[in-house]
């Protein structure tokens, strides 16, 4: 099953960029043939990822703002193309340091309500943006509200604890506290069909991880040794964020299993089980400003947002689990059932 997974991807790669090259050609055809008949060229927002984010009001009035920001998809340091590579969409932690340094400029943003959708992602990246988030919030001395909607795990749930207070949707699932490495071990298929492994390397350990030959103990204990020491920064980030948990309430939540909202309330993984305004509500109450106050989005020109529920961003990386802007072998802080 797992080798039929690989081909797969590997087909959709092949199409991602045949479709690729076929969207440049077409769209270079075009430009030709307008050229040849004189046209004039006129500028067309054919690729809004690349443009600066602007503001845009989606509730509320006021001077004084509310900043909403969404964080959706598969957490990832990777920059993902879009419109058959014609343009390329920002990674996730680009994205947030653009949007918290535009933020930073502006005096009048006097809190942040983030929106988390998302099941997780790399280690790394999830870690940056949990950072990001804490130091604005020590720069700007602004609080700073999480609102989870349907999946907050994991490294979606790490992020989560730079805020001050967390609010879950009543169907939230979150919780997945933990780290996942994710190997495979084709050899007995290789062996059925003729296929072998001549990889040359300097040094014993140098393949570990291979998807070609099974672990050695060895390897399995430098890799666990790895995992855990992730691990720990995982529940050191909780404990930080869940204060009125001690270490030992964390460990035992720490075992990598999802909760419901009601559970993750009882568990003290969450504050709050209500909605969107309802986290908004709190950010007010706790910036000092009156009900009813401005909340802006930042989102590239031409997006149109009309209301708190629109989203800022296409599609960076799909819930569903869309690993193509992944390395191969990464660290995650995912939840992957």
């Amino acid at each position: 099953m797992y080798i039929t997974i690989a081909f797969f991807h590997a087909y959709i790669y092949t199409a991602e960029r045949s479709l690729s090259m076929r969207t440049r050609l077409l769209v270079s055809g075009i430009a030709l043939l307008a050229a040849l008949q004189g046209c004039a060229f006129v500028t067309v927002p054919f690729v809004p990822g690349t443009r600066p984010l602007v503001e845009n009001t989606v509730q509320g009035r006021g001077r004084e703002k509310i900043l909403l920001i969404d964080i959706a998809g598969v957490i990832s340091g990777e920059s993902r193309d879009s419109l058959g590579g014609l343009s390329q969409q920002p990674d996730h932690v680009a994205r947030m340091k653009e949007v918290l340094k535009k933020a930073e400029r502006d005096s009048s943003i006097k809190a942040v309500v983030v929106r988390i959708n998302s099941p997780g992602g790399t280690v790394t990246a999830s870690d940056i943006m949990y950072r990001e988030l804490v130091e604005f919030k020590q720069r700007r001395s602004v609080p700073v509200v999480a609102c989870l909607m349907d999946i907050a795990a994991s490294g979606g749930y790490y992020i989560a604890m730079a805020a001050d207070s967390v609010y879950a949707h009543p169907t939230t699932v979150t919780g997945s506290i933990g780290v996942i490495a994710l190997k495979f071990n084709v050899k007995g298929l290789l062996d059925k069909v003729g296929v072998v492994d001549e990889t040359i390397t300097s040094a014993v350990l140098k393949d570990s991880m291979s998807p070609f030959r099974g672990m050695s103990a060895q390897e399995r204990a430098i890799m666990q040794s790895i995992l855990d020491e992730l691990h720990k920064r995982f529940t050191d980030v909780v404990h930080s964020g869940r204060q009125l948990l001690d270490t030992q309430q964390v460990a035992a939540l720490a075992d990598g299993r999802v909760f419901t909202a009601t559970q993750a309330h009882e568990a003290g993984l969450v504050d709050v089980i209500g909605y969107l305004d309802d986290a908004i509500h709190e950010a007010e109450r706790r910036a000092g400003l009156r009900p009813g106050s401005r909340v802006v989005m930042y989102h590239r020109p031409n997006r149109y947002k009309n209301n708190i529920y629109s989203h800022s961003s296409v599609n960076l990386l799909t819930i569903g689990g869309d690993f193509s802007g992944i390395l191969p072998f990464q660290f995650m802080y995912l939840w992957n059932p």
